[in-house]
């Protein structure tokens, strides 16, 4: 087994450092999607590889010599980059970095029959987890949420990456008008018979400037109530943990081991280089961590890229506050929360001192947070509810 094929070792806290690459392109923009996503006729597929290439290399030499886990290449749908700039991107890490010997390397894709295509190019290019966009397995939800696969495309397209690839997972949408809650449960029992090992559920939510939040204004579109978005997120985990899929996240499921390694660099405020247009990055220098955004418009981004190296539209150094505020954002997202020797490190102060004392111990006694000696997690009803008590706690 090559380096690209093993699986990763997700030690207890270590966040490891990754590199995040954003394609911008999609054939049509999802009425739920308000990622930085755009649709163009054309793409010169050239002068963007050596875009990639020269910001990739701008940023590497801010951080040569450290230890890469993980690269991720995210969208926009990078499926439809062509295989030879992923190869290219991924030959030129070593001459930057020192690669993990279980280096993580993974693509998102869309499950049409012209993406799936191209799998077996990016296994070549040095790709070795596909993460699919599946969404659903109801052609009418497909519809619904503007998807251009069919259930039975999608199926194809999972079988095609088990053979491709060592490592796989597959994204699905729930809390969809009218779903209900047998509905769930027999969408989730027929995603377990695909046997991934890894799985992202993520609940319908309604974003600005969307399709779909014009159509809630109008009354045109419901959510389900809030009971019954509970009920959906409180069975999925009783269908999963029995098969083996651990909630280790609010939205993600995976077998011990099987965790994306890549985001739990997120997760566990760890430095990340992310190059593309409206790519985010954190990184650390001299006891600072600076928060970075590349300038989100594609032709900007490529004329900047190209005039000057980088399209680096901000960087600024955290405060402390802000630092703790992203820690407590990103581990709570974590069924084994935040280690709390690590945070009062950074901090210079007790947890207790960090946050209010009351509020901390009333989250403890309602049953929301759970805090030790070691750990601050979050409980299963507190995750359910982050948004909420993160407000009360920072507030």
């Amino acid at each position: 087994m090559s380096s690209r094929d093993s699986l990763p070792e997700t030690g207890a806290d270590d966040p490891g450092f990754g590199l995040y690459v954003h394609w911008p392109f999609c054939q049509s923009k999802c009425p739920y999607c308000d990622f930085n996503s755009h649709v163009r006729e054309s793409i010169d597929q050239d002068r963007w590889r050596q875009a990639l290439l020269r910001e990739l290399e701008h940023f590497a030499k801010r951080t040569a010599g450290r230890r890469l886990t993980s690269v991720f290449f995210g969208g926009g749908t990078p499926s439809l980059m062509a295989p030879e700039t992923v190869g290219a991107l991924l030959d030129v890490l070593p001459r930057y970095w020192q690669l993990d010997s279980n280096l993580e390397v993974t693509l998102e894709a869309n499950p049409t029959s012209t993406e799936a295509g191209k799998f077996a190019a990016y296994r070549t290019a040095g790709v070795n987890r596909l993460s699919l966009g599946v969404q659903s397995f109801d052609d009418n939800a497909l519809a619904f949420l503007g998807r251009r696969h069919s259930a039975a495309e999608a199926r194809e397209a999972i079988a095609l990456a088990r053979r491709h690839f060592p490592r796989f997972s597959f994204d699905l949408i729930y809390a969809r008008p009218e779903q209900s809650l047998a509905s769930w449960e027999a969408e989730l029992k027929s995603a377990l018979q695909e046997g991934t090992e890894h799985i992202s559920l993520y609940q319908l939510t309604i974003e600005p400037n969307t399709v779909f939040h014009g159509d809630w204004r109008r009354g045109e579109l419901e959510l389900p109530p809030e009971d019954c978005q509970a009920q959906l997120y409180e069975c999925t985990a009783d269908i999963l943990k029995p098969a083996g899929l651990e909630g280790y996240e609010i939205s993600n499921y995976a077998r011990p081991g099987a965790e994306s390694r890549h985001n739990l660099v997120y997760w566990r405020h760890g430095d990340y280089v992310g190059i593309g247009p409206g790519a985010h990055g954190r990184l650390s220098f001299d006891g600072a961590r600076y928060a970075l955004r590349q300038h989100r418009a594609p032709e900007a981004w490529l004329e900047s890229v190209e005039s000057q190296g980088h399209a680096t539209r901000a960087e600024n150094a955290l405060t402390l506050e802000e630092r703790l505020t992203e820690r407590l954002m990103m581990g709570l997202r974590l069924a084994a929360g935040i280690n709390r020797a690590t945070v009062e490190a950074e901090q210079g102060r007790s947890l207790e001192a960090l946050v209010d004392p009351a509020r901390l111990k009333a989250l403890c006694e309602a049953g929301y947070l759970e805090l030790t000696p070691q750990r601050l997690r979050a409980l299963p009803a507190g995750r359910q509810r982050l948004d909420a008590l993160l407000g009360y706690l920072l507030g």
